[in-house]
């Protein structure tokens, strides 16, 4: 989430053209959904994540195909179905067992599919497109698996969001400070929002819900909140290149999937490293 300048239009929006209260309402119906899978039956959570990811493959195809790069979306949600299921019920090696046979895929796939000029532009799109986000998302199941996976899961969820909200917060407020021309919107002062928000949610949670040391969570709050950020760099990039504002339209004040996604699905992988180093 980029940061904003303060104030809000007439129409309720940010000056920047965010529809605020459309954002929020999406954001509290999203948690909703998420906690309440999360906590009856771990398996919706699954699909959740899987309806969530599938979504944003197909923006990501869509965007791609803009700059007419071929991408099909059909092998590459049959891999994100594989690498859930396979992560969740058989762990790590499955998951990458199962990349590995959807990279095969992908390149038959396009073999076979159009002619010769662009294949290596498509097939290295493809994927591309395979792990970002699919393979990523792959490790939310890793998370999910343990007996406590649960809490895991709300923890790196929670850390996450605090990210965008402290840095939205304190961009608005004390913002001037630009980080990079990649994001203009982005400031020194977002990021050290995000810094301090993520840290202080993330040693509460891990003390509360993981019984942990108050260390273990500040360092998985702190590292969250850079590689949040590092992720809304990469989705800013990826929209430059290929000339879009946003991934989509189905989030009323927040765009695509995808532009959810893009602070998740970066910071799953470390996340899951230290819960299972710690846990």
């Amino acid at each position: 989430m980029e940061e904003r300048t303060a104030g809000t239009s007439p129409s309720g929006g940010s000056r920047t053209g965010r529809n605020l209260p459309a954002a929020i309402a999406v954001g509290v119906v999203l948690g909703a959904a998420v906690i309440g899978s999360l906590y009856t039956i771990k398996e919706l959570f699954l699909l959740v994540v899987a309806a969530a990811v599938g979504v944003g493959v197909v923006e990501m195809t869509q965007a791609l195909g803009t700059r007419d790069i071929k991408v099909p979306p059909v092998p590459v949600l049959g891999g994100m179905v594989a690498m859930l299921a396979g992560a969740y019920w058989g762990g790590p090696v499955w998951l990458l067992g199962a990349f590995v046979v959807f990279v095969f895929v992908l390149l038959i796939w396009r073999m076979f599919s159009a002619g010769t000029e662009g294949y290596v532009r498509d097939t290295t799109a493809s994927v591309f497109t395979l792990i970002y986000p699919p393979m990523l998302a792959g490790f939310a199941a890793l998370l999910l698996r343990p007996a406590d996976g649960d809490n895991r899961v709300l923890i790196f969820i929670a850390v996450t969001v605090a990210s965008d909200i402290g840095g939205y917060i304190a961009g608005v407020l004390f913002g001037r400070h630009k980080m990079t021309v990649i994001s203009p919107k982005k400031t020194w002062e977002g990021f050290a929002g995000s810094v301090i928000a993520c840290t202080a949610v993330g040693a509460w949670l891990v003390v509360w819900l993981m019984h942990g040391a108050i260390w273990q969570g500040a360092l998985i709050g702190a590292l969250a909140a850079l590689l949040a950020t590092v992720g809304d760099l990469i989705e800013s990039m990826i929209k430059r290149d290929l000339g879009i504002k946003d991934m989509g339209t189905i989030l009323p004040g927040h765009g695509g999937i995808m532009d959810r996604l893009d602070s998740l699905v970066t910071t799953l992988v470390p996340v899951w490293l230290l819960m299972t180093l710690f846990f």
